[in-house]
């Protein structure tokens, strides 16, 4: 692969306008097994769940047999064929609320080829800002990593959570992960296609989201330390959780003196790390 030519991707701009629509807000509700009655017009929107706006718009025809929108255009057509959401760093510098007009510029920051334990992997770093009226909301860098699809599955070395403050188990289920699928029209078959999935990408059963990983930690965050609002919230992924596993969140205070955030299988393995720091009183 060349990945000296992907180099000419880095820079590369869109810009995109939606409106925070209610309906969105409630179905996530919903999914996770909040009142959607509390989402309505002027409402605040939880931090993470513009997530569930703008979202890629792609055509039937221009699908890839992975579910995923065919290589090329704004994101490099790197061939690998694996695909994931590594991980994220965000900052948030206010509310949004339901009703919201919002403007998203995502650019190409970085494109950088490495070689793990599975072979070559390219990691794409995308920059996200949103803002209403020209005012920051929200920034993020998202690390897209794309990597081959080995024989057998072999999951990483685990790595143990460790003794935590708090911990609450999550129903984790198809229905779920469908449903989040649908609700940020993310077509990756590894979650909702039981046979693509151990068939052709050789996991051992459906793969939990990255994304649906963090809002859980986040979710769970604002529900342990009610009041407080979020300045920044990093989170990258150590290993895949399944639908078969007994999923758990939990945290314990930094040493910076806001959350360290983990989901578990039920084994003790970390599925995603996150570090939370909030916002000054």
């Amino acid at each position: 692969m060349d990945t000296d030519a992907l180099q000419s991707w880095i820079g590369r701009t869109e810009v995109q306008i939606d409106t925070v629509q209610p309906g969105p807000a409630r179905a996530m509700a919903a999914a996770l097994d909040q009142n959607p009655d509390d989402f309505g017009t002027r409402a605040e929107l939880p931090p993470l769940w513009l997530w569930l706006y703008f979202l890629p718009v792609v055509r039937a025809s221009s699908v890839g047999p992975d579910g995923h929108p065919q290589r090329g255009g704004f994101l490099p057509p790197i061939t690998l064929p694996r695909r994931m959401w590594a991980g994220s760093r965000c900052h948030f510098f206010g509310p949004v609320r339901i009703g919201d007009e919002l403007t998203k510029v995502s650019t190409i920051a970085k494109v950088t080829a490495k070689t793990g334990r599975t072979g070559e992997m390219v990691f794409v770093t995308v920059r996200h800002s949103y803002s209403r009226g020209g005012a920051g909301v929200m920034e993020e860098e998202q690390d897209i990593v794309y990597m081959p699809i080995p024989e057998v599955f072999s999951a990483p070395a685990p790595t143990p959570v460790g003794e935590c403050a708090w911990t609450e188990r999550v129903a984790i289920d198809p229905v779920l992960l469908f449903r989040f699928s649908a609700l940020t029209f993310n077509g990756h078959r590894i979650h909702y296609d039981r046979p693509y999935a151990m068939e052709t990408e050789k996991y051992p059963g459906l793969v939990v989201h990255g994304p649906l990983q963090a809002i859980l930690l986040m979710e769970a965050a604002r529900r342990w330390q009610p009041g407080k609002r979020p300045a920044s919230y990093t989170f990258r992924g150590l290993r895949p959780l399944f639908d078969f596993d007994a999923v758990s969140v939990c945290g314990r205070t930094s040493e910076a003196g806001g959350l360290d955030l983990f989901t578990a299988n039920g084994e003790g393995a970390a599925g995603m790390q996150a570090n939370l720091g909030w916002a000054p009183a």
